[in-house]
């Protein structure tokens, strides 16, 4: 038994050390794609996500805004439209799902490091929709934001910039 498990063992770390390796591929060639570059200055964006958005999406051209984006992710919530009255339900999860999970993760990943929301100009927005929403559903409304400022850092050809999310929320409707 012993032996079956030292065995094991070893072939965990063979593959511990593949992952590790193959990471450090895609690593390499992110930070030689401008895209990905300008991607992994988001928050919760690094490498694997930057280089599946730029292999999924290209410079976005597909799209005509973020939030066609959001919608081909599966981001959004459906929609029960009746006469004048418009009913929301659950997300979609309809379209790309491993870029809506990567989204989801990558949001996940900010929401658990409070001292970088100020940084990333999202604390204002994160503590009000903290006190309305719940945990998961914050989650997915904040991966359907990045997904948006995903786009809109892809097609504009710039990098993320917080000065410009402080603006847009300044910016009365």
């Amino acid at each position: 038994m012993v032996r079956l498990i030292e065995d094991l063992a070893g072939d965990w770390r063979g593959l511990d050390e593949r992952i590790e390796g193959l990471s450090g591929e895609i690593d390499g060639l992110a930070r030689q794609d401008a895209g990905c570059e300008r991607l992994m200055s988001m928050p919760g964006i690094g490498p694997i996500i930057s280089s599946a958005i730029v292999a999924a999406i290209g410079a976005g051209e597909a799209f005509n805004k973020g939030r066609d984006f959001a919608a081909w992710l599966g981001l959004v919530p459906k929609q029960i439209s009746t006469g004048d009255r418009t009913i929301l339900g659950k997300i979609s999860k309809r379209g790309n799902r491993y870029l809506r999970v990567l989204f989801v993760q990558a949001a996940w990943v900010v929401l658990i490091r409070p001292k970088s929301w100020q940084h990333y100009g999202l604390k204002t927005w994160i503590d009000a929709a903290k006190r309305r929403l719940h945990h998961n559903v914050l989650a997915i409304a904040l991966a359907n934001k990045l997904a948006r400022i995903a786009w809109s850092v892809l097609s504009h050809g710039r990098t993320f910039e917080a000065r410009r999310i402080h603006e847009a929320a300044a910016q009365p409707a």
